[in-house]
């Protein structure tokens, strides 16, 4: 691909946008931790919901969906959009809770929470295990999108991307901490949106060209449904996804349902998603209970309010604004690339080693207009720098704070940890630079990811609401689910691998078992600690009745100034079904699916008002503890 004046005008233009105001927050990021790693907690529900969406929207996002959609059709997107039930509980049971207790990192958490050396155990050993070892994995998923994006596009071997994207996102994230951070997602989400929407234009009209049938992406659209609508994938021995007619014995490619009659493929995109997968795996972004870099905006937000705001904007945002541009073009890639050599024809400069299915992406690229590339590049150097960013601010801070500050040297200033971290920020890109290179795709990064937090997130839910879950507890549960991944992978190695979906299930079954156990057989959290959380977070349910007999609350007081979980539970159903049915509704639409497209509708409509009138009622200063 050649850019031309226009498009080096417009990348150019585009990175000023992003990064240029957040140069004016080096002197402030510096000032203290507080205003690096939280901005100050002054950050309103717009911009953190903003830069949730913009962190989650990464350059590898549109490659592993394109990679669903090539594999198991549209319905293999379910392997994400379960997460819809996580994020929509941590809105409702979890986003204020998380804001009350007034922590600066998730992992400060955990001596607010429990007792013991053990607690500050489980927060030193996060703090390198997550902050460091799984952040590092994840910037390493990332830059090999970007890897494989820029040598599919400009035949940039991969230690070239990675120095020019090192360059950008180290100075930046060094020197404007999360301020920083918090603008570039603002700007970069609205370039990134408009790029993947000028994408999925274009694709249709490429395949409108290439199929003979116009010139306009509304031709596109129509020969896109009349030629995959009769089409189903299946599977060869070797797990390559072709194209048949349909017979009932493969997934249809553009159902957003899965076939049931094919059980394996149903239980691994949609079954153990959404039965066991939402609240029982770890997985950054979408945590039961919330975490990582989503609690650290909800930690940063000003307010209660703002904390629960921004978490729900992030969700719509995250699941009905972005997947059909990028399901579009995944689409449209079927039919101009049905087969990975015709990929490797299309971009004979491109490394064999790179391209795969989620290579289709950057592959559609080429289709892209002049001035548009330039925007498109722009935008996925956007992409890249918004969740990198994100990813080396939230690992620094757990680094610097958690683990540095709390263990290390506990008497410095607040500048020597702002330098600190300053440092991490650089050491972790590298780190993670290193990692990239022994990466192969996008869906293995995802299932090892899904493995190593598999089981653990029942006890992230339950540590707010059962007041018997301590320290140890997450102790056996992270050395357990490990433990059982790596044994997983030795099978997958020795060739006695089990499929994906079966390990899933043993490794959940076994880790919650393990801490199960120790929640009734290890040393608990001390009764004062127990009440001083209680009357700090004031959490709801009879979890805590014994804790708040204790601490002299009555229910009538716990009721006024704790969460209604009644209102909660509503809150969590209409805004899932406002999601699920939005989205779907847009796909039936676009499909020309009228009457599916016209009954999910009226779901939104309905689920949609009964959303506003809970956040409403939370919202109201009778319904909300002040903060």
């Amino acid at each position: 691909m050649t850019l031309h004046r226009l498009d080096w005008f417009i990348v150019v233009a585009s990175l000023l946008i992003c990064f240029v105001p957040a140069l004016f927050f080096g002197k402030r990021a510096g000032s203290s931790t507080t205003e690096f790693f939280a901005s100050g907690r002054s950050v309103p529900w717009w911009l953190a919901g903003l830069s949730m969406v913009a962190t989650t929207f990464s350059s590898d996002t549109p490659n592993w969906v394109t990679q669903q959609v090539r594999q198991y059709g549209v319905a293999g997107n379910w392997q994400w959009w379960a997460f819809v039930l996580t994020g929509v509980s941590t809105v409702f049971f979890f986003a204020r809770l998380w804001r009350r207790s007034g922590v600066m990192t998730d992992l400060e958490f955990y001596e607010l929470r429990y007792s013991g050396r053990a607690a500050r155990v489980v927060r030193g050993f996060r703090a390198v295990y997550l902050g460091l070892f799984f952040n590092c994995f994840i910037m390493g998923m990332v830059t090999l999108a970007a890897c494989k994006i820029a040598n599919i596009l400009f035949a940039m071997p991969p230690w070239e991307t990675i120095l020019v994207l090192g360059v950008l996102n180290v100075v930046f994230a060094a020197h404007s901490g999360l301020w920083g951070v918090l603008v570039i997602d603002m700007v970069q989400f609205v370039i990134k949106m408009t790029a993947v929407i000028a994408a999925a234009y274009f694709s249709l009209v490429a395949v409108a060209r290439h199929t003979g049938t116009g010139d306009s992406a509304l031709a596109g659209l129509h020969t896109l449904v009349r030629t995959l609508a009769p089409q189903q994938v299946t599977f060869r021995s070797g797990g390559q996804p072709v194209l048949s007619p349909i017979d009932g014995h493969g997934q249809p490619i553009l159902d957003i349902m899965p076939n049931f009659a094919m059980s394996e493929l149903a239980l691994m995109i949609f079954i153990m998603p959404i039965a066991i997968g939402w609240w029982a795996n770890w997985y950054p972004g979408a945590e039961p209970g919330g975490g990582s870099y989503i609690a650290q905006r909800m930690l940063a937000s000003k307010s209660e309010k703002d904390s629960l705001g921004g978490t729900l904007f992030f969700n719509l945002a995250h699941y009905v604004l972005r997947p059909w541009p990028w399901i579009v073009t995944a689409l449209c890639s079927i039919i101009i690339y049905p087969e990975l050599k015709d990929i490797a024809v299309a971009f004979p400069g491109a490394d064999p080693r790179l391209i795969g299915h989620d290579s289709a992406f950057p592959a559609m690229l080429k289709f892209l207009p002049v001035g548009f590339v330039g925007l498109m590049v722009g935008g996925l150097i956007a992409a890249n720098s918004s969740t990198i960013l994100t990813h080396l601010n939230w690992g620094s801070s757990y680094l610097v704070h958690d683990f540095y500050r709390r263990f290390i040297n506990t008497t410095a200033g607040e500048r020597h940890y702002v330098n600190v971290g300053r440092l991490c920020t650089v050491a972790l890109y590298i780190v993670a630079a290193l990692l990239s290179l022994v990466l192969e795709s996008a869906q293995d990064a995802f299932e090892v990811l899904i493995s190593i937090g598999a089981g653990t997130g029942l006890l992230y839910l339950l540590r707010w609401y059962w007041w018997r879950i301590n320290a140890m507890c997450e102790v056996v549960a992270m050395i357990s689910s490990f433990t059982v991944s790596v044994v997983f992978f030795i099978m997958k190695k020795t060739g006695h691998a089990l499929p994906f979906a079966q390990t899933v299930v043993f490794s959940v079954a076994l880790t919650t078992a393990c801490w199960m156990v120790a929640a009734f057989t290890t040393r608990g959290t001390t009764r004062d600690q127990l009440i001083a959380f209680y009357l700090k977070v004031r959490p709801a349910g009879p979890g805590w009745t014994a804790i708040r007999d204790a601490a002299g609350v009555s229910a009538a007081e716990a009721m006024r100034h704790g969460d209604n979980m009644g209102q909660a539970t509503l809150g969590w159903i209409s805004g899932c079904l406002t999601i699920w049915s939005s989205l779907f509704a847009i796909g039936n639409f676009l499909y020309g699916r009228t009457s599916a497209a016209l009954a999910l509708s009226a779901v939104f409509v309905v689920s949609g008002l009964t959303l506003l009138r809970v956040v409403n009622h939370l919202w109201d200063d009778r319904g909300a503890t002040a903060s």
